[in-house]
């Protein structure tokens, strides 16, 4: 399960590349909640790799069970200064800066 690594990632600031829809993604992972689905979700600034929109950097939201080969990086990132801990997506929250 990705869960514990991305929480960890979180909680020490650290890049992390995905695989996401058969895709290699490199984000910086600010949060994990429930959304209004009852799904976990990550929310990431994502800052390279793939992008459907071809629009990075860019807040992506991920859904945990569709999330492969969590790799954490060495790099460590800085809070986006938009990020918004209550996000207003998420019904509960599971780990979070």
């Amino acid at each position: 399960m990705s869960e514990p690594k991305l929480c960890n990632a979180i909680k020490s600031k650290k890049q992390v590349n995905i695989l996401y829809d058969g895709q290699i993604r490199k984000i910086n992972p600010h949060l994990i909640g429930i959304n209004e689905k009852g799904n976990k979700a990550l929310r990431a600034f994502q800052v390279g790799g793939y992008s459907k929109s071809g629009n990075l950097p860019a807040w992506k939201l991920y859904l945990l069970n569709e999330i492969r080969n969590v790799q954490v990086l060495d790099t460590t990132f800085s809070t986006h200064p938009q990020y918004n801990p209550n996000d207003n997506a998420m019904i509960k929250f599971v780990c979070r800066i």
